[in-house]
């Protein structure tokens, strides 16, 4: 077993960035001064996974977006913090709140805002493209980009080295035998 795959064993919830890890960084800013991000769905779909097997997920961001209100909704993700400058403070009072210690966090971030959380956490992880400072601080350097399904690729890290892939399988199957079971009587969820 890995460093790394002992740290992902203990880990009981997953606390996220958003710009430059959650997106890729970019944004689109609409006449009305909305800002428009783009989310990869295999971020979302490892976020589901793992809340199946019990992972709980929370995202910490500097910035303040109705979209992701919405998305974080969609998600079902249990914890959402915007407009943080202080991201260390508000990952304590998380930590408090879900009685979690920090070898019981896994953090992932991408750049200089984040350093202070990473170093906070149990398991420690950069997107590939994070910043150098930020990189050198982390456990686990993913191979994908922020944006591009670095998230999941922590979230598989984690999983994997908790035994969970089984069990996520077994979950799923169920979640397909319910659904088709409603599609044969007829409830479409209204």
């Amino acid at each position: 077993m890995t460093r790394d795959q002992a740290r992902a064993r203990r880990i009981k919830m997953i606390v996220m960035d958003v710009d430059g890890t959650l997106t890729d960084g970019s944004l689109a800013v609409l006449p009305d001064g909305e800002e428009v991000k783009s989310y990869h769905v295999r971020d979302g779909l490892g976020i589901l996974l793992a809340h199946l097997v019990g992972i709980k997920t929370a995202i910490i961001t500097g910035k303040t977006s109705r979209a992701l209100e919405k998305r974080a909704e969609r998600l079902g993700i249990d914890e959402l913090h915007q407009g943080i400058l202080d991201k260390r403070g508000v990952l304590e009072s998380i930590m408090q709140k879900h009685g979690l210690q920090a070898e019981e966090v896994a953090y992932i971030g991408d750049d200089l805002g984040d350093l202070e959380v990473i170093k906070a956490v149990g398991l420690a992880a950069a997107v590939a493209d994070a910043h150098p400072e930020v990189k050198k601080h982390c456990h686990f350097i993913c191979r994908l980009n922020g944006g591009k399904g670095a998230v999941r690729e922590l979230i598989e890290l984690v999983l994997g080295a908790q035994e969970k892939w089984p069990e996520v399988k077994e979950k799923i199957k169920e979640l397909s035998t319910w659904r088709a079971r409603r599609k044969e009587s007829g409830d479409n969820g209204h």
